[in-house]
């Protein structure tokens, strides 16, 4: 079953002494500081937030920059904490059923909208609704699933009324579910189960999310939307808490180029980044110290295996190409240390989870997992002396992703295999995998919507081929996770992951490179930001010193 599961609170997250080190406070920050904005914008914060949102409609919404945003206008029934701990938020207690199928959640009674309505059941239970209704075409309704009856509702099977959710009255929301899903509070912090001020529907229609229409229950209102500019949002006045809001205004300031984003935050124009340029983080840390903060991240980045493409079918020869990259090398010289070497395929820190089982090979030396590859191929029929083998690796374009796939073909040649390379822009590699195009190996990158295990080992069940284009089956790994599914019980469901991870890593069907880690530039005005596997600093925990 693997070692056990710490006996602590498993919301909270494991960070590295190094990182923990480097992101601790952030009141002590080295090197040179942004100068602080001045009159009226001495009380603004004005965040970087990657690129202006497509829509603030939160149950239209897909992007991590429209999340950030939705993050301080609404609250859902559960929320984050300055540390990005899951904590209580519109609901102030809930229960679940023995089986794991029923959660019953209490609204606070002082829970209000930005125009003094009161915040009630039934906006909850509608949002959900409107979220899966298949005429609202979100593009993030899949992940309710869990919630009973959400999958014949979003295909149109079932109209929204036979969704699991019931408000038998206004402080009180119940929530069915198909299966017992542990993860299921943390799903009531994403967008999808935003609530809705359902008047506004009623009478702006879709255009109900536009500044000065827009009713929200965060702490935080929208005030106005500059494409290629700014949004502005303000305290709102109504919050529960409205009174330990110490940020009384924050502008999101879109910062798709990273390198210009960094020269506005030097000329102190911003005051925290969410991105940073990979290849200039040894020369940003020369220059702002300890206001870069690098922390892990919920994502690993891999090479997909087509198992049926011989030999890649073959264990040893996955396993040979696997032992011969350099995972630190491409850590820290292509990636510039804002990636993690991966050992495992989930990241540390999760919650409901034992610490990740690690490949066979982590321990050794990179000259003794040289050997041990050219040991492998060489039972497989190729290696040095022996038969060439010739892969392709597919990727899509960017120069991190062009030096990683060149750098490893480098690493590949001391095994005598020759390697090939296609790339295409983004869209058209993913679209080729998931529309099963043949290929050898192809990169693959995932980013997890909740801290679970099960939200990076569902990506590999057979049947999964939105997903799965490596086309890995394994009837074995698809039973253990089925009864993690079926199993309420934490511990127990945390060591059937285990086992499914370690039957994972043995059959290798993707091969994990590198874990994310979050990059961000804060200024030393800006206090309370907390680094956390989530990557998550909701405003109203945050202040500016003056």
């Amino acid at each position: 079953m693997g070692p056990p599961l710490r006996r602590r609170d498993p919301r909270r997250r494991e960070l590295s002494r190094r990182d923990l080190l480097a992101g601790a406070c952030l009141a002590g920050a080295a090197g040179a500081a942004p100068g602080p904005a001045r009159g009226a914008d001495a009380a603004l914060y004005r965040r970087g937030n990657g690129a202006d949102p497509e829509t603030l409609d939160p149950h239209k919404t897909s992007t991590v920059a429209e999340a950030t945003i939705l993050l301080d206008l609404f609250e859902g029934l559960t929320t984050y904490d300055a540390g990005g701990t899951l904590v209580a938020g519109a609901a102030e207690r809930w229960s679940s059923s023995p089986d794991g199928l029923t959660w019953t959640f209490a609204l606070r009674p002082d829970g209000r909208w930005s125009n003094g309505d009161p915040v009630v059941a039934e906006d909850f239970a509608f949002g959900l609704r409107r979220m899966l209704d298949p005429a609202t075409g979100a593009k993030y309704a899949n992940v309710l699933f869990p919630l009973r009856r959400a999958e014949a509702v979003n295909r149109g099977a079932l109209p929204p009324g036979a969704l699991g959710v019931a408000a038998p009255d206004p402080l009180t929301l119940v929530v069915e579910l198909e299966r017992p899903t542990p993860y299921l509070l943390e799903l009531m912090t994403h967008q999808a189960s935003t609530p809705v001020h359902r008047p506004s529907l009623a009478a702006f229609g879709d255009a109900f999310s536009r500044p000065g229409r827009l009713v929200s229950n965060g702490a935080y209102r929208l005030e106005d939307f500059s494409p290629n500019d700014r949004i502005t949002a303000v305290r709102n006045p109504h919050f529960r808490e409205a009174g330990s809001v110490r940020i009384p205004r924050v502008a999101y300031i879109p910062t798709p180029d990273v390198a210009a984003a960094v020269r506005r935050y030097a000329a102190g124009e911003i005051e925290s980044l969410d991105d940073l340029p990979a290849d200039q983080i040894r020369s940003l840390r020369a220059r702002f110290g300890d206001q870069v903060v690098l922390t892990p991240a919920l994502g690993v980045l891999a090479l997909m295996v087509n198992l049926r493409k011989a030999p890649l079918g073959d264990a040893r020869v996955r396993h040979a190409l696997s032992l011969a990259i350099d995972r630190e090398f491409l850590a820290e010289a292509v990636w510039g240390e804002t990636m993690l070497p991966a050992y495992s395929f989930t990241p540390a820190g999760l919650d409901n989870a034992l610490p990740p089982p690690l490949m066979p090979g982590q321990d050794l030396s990179p000259l003794e997992r040289e050997d041990r590859a050219v040991a492998l191929l060489r039972e497989a029929g190729f290696g040095p002396g022996g038969r060439a083998l010739t892969v392709e690796i597919r990727y899509n374009t960017t120069d991190n992703n062009r030096n990683t796939m060149v750098a490893i073909g480098e690493m590949w040649r001391a095994l005598n295999v020759a390697t090939a390379f296609v790339n295409t822009d983004a869209k058209t590699h993913f679209a080729y995998l998931r529309d099963g195009g043949p290929f050898d190996l192809a990169r693959m990158s995932w980013i997890a919507d909740y801290s679970d295990p099960q939200n990076f080992l569902f990506l590999v069940e057979s049947g999964n081929d939105g997903f799965n284009s490596g086309r890995y089956a394994n009837p074995a790994y698809d039973a253990l996770m089925r009864e993690a599914a079926g199993t309420v019980d934490l511990e127990r469901r945390a060591g059937i992951l285990y086992r499914a991870e370690e039957m994972f890593l043995a059959d290798l069907p993707w091969i994990p490179l590198l874990h994310y880690r979050h990059k961000h530039l804060v200024s030393p005005r800006l206090k309370g930001m907390r680094p956390n596997i989530r990557g998550v600093a909701p405003t109203r925990w945050l202040s500016l010193a003056p």
